[in-house]
């Protein structure tokens, strides 16, 4: 009885490995970008169609602003630590790949519109990379484009003039073509970031 349960167990790890491998192998077929994928999201695709205003007050669509590789973050200009040191990040990834050949840009968008006009976000984005494209808009545009993105945010309505926003801290790496292709999450450095951009850029996303 023994040996019986023995293979048994054998024979389901043989069969759990070729099913793993199998269904790698598919995925792959249908993805060819799949193998730079280290994360899947739920409940549909992310991205799309945007307008938004611009740090000079133009307003602009998501065909002006995704022009190359984008990386993508929601966030606010008053927010103490988290914003500041996610967008540092990921203007550092896109500084390794700058070393690398490989163009790409950070972008900011706003999800407090009250306070972070034109102005405050072209300096915010400005003071941390010169290439990051700092954006804001009405409450409706900005709520519009969190909602392609599907991104949460919500003010505290307990803190007066100096109240802080609730928000989701992902940043999203979007091309011109392909459009949202993955996410990065806090704890990505912005080696691993690079190298999972560079991988994109490689496999010819566009």
């Amino acid at each position: 009885m023994t040996r019986i349960m023995a293979l048994l167990g054998t024979a389901a790890a043989i069969g759990l490995v070729a099913g793993s491998w199998l269904y790698i192998q598919q995925r792959q077929a249908g993805d060819p970008l799949a193998d730079c994928r280290a994360g899947v999201v739920g409940g549909g695709a992310l991205g799309g169609a945007f307008t938004l205003v611009d740090s000079a007050g133009k307003t602009v669509t998501d065909k002006e602003v995704i022009t190359k590789p984008s990386i993508v973050y929601f966030g606010y200009t008053f927010c103490p630590d988290v914003c500041p040191l996610d967008n540092m990040r990921n203007a550092e990834a896109v500084d390794i790949l700058d070393e690398k050949g490989m163009d790409v840009q950070p972008v900011f968008i706003s999800i407090d519109p009250e306070r972070d006009t034109p102005q405050v976000v072209g300096e915010f984005s400005a003071n941390l990379h010169p290439k990051m494209i700092g954006l804001t808009g009405s409450l409706d545009q900005v709520k519009a484009a969190s909602l392609t993105y599907k991104t949460y945010f919500k003010k505290q309505e307990d803190g007066g003039e100096f109240y802080l926003m609730d928000h989701s801290t992902f940043s999203y790496l979007v091309f011109p073509k392909d459009g949202f292709v993955e996410f990065f999450r806090r704890d990505d450095t912005a080696q691993a970031m690079a190298d999972r951009v560079a991988c994109f850029v490689d496999k010819g996303a566009s």
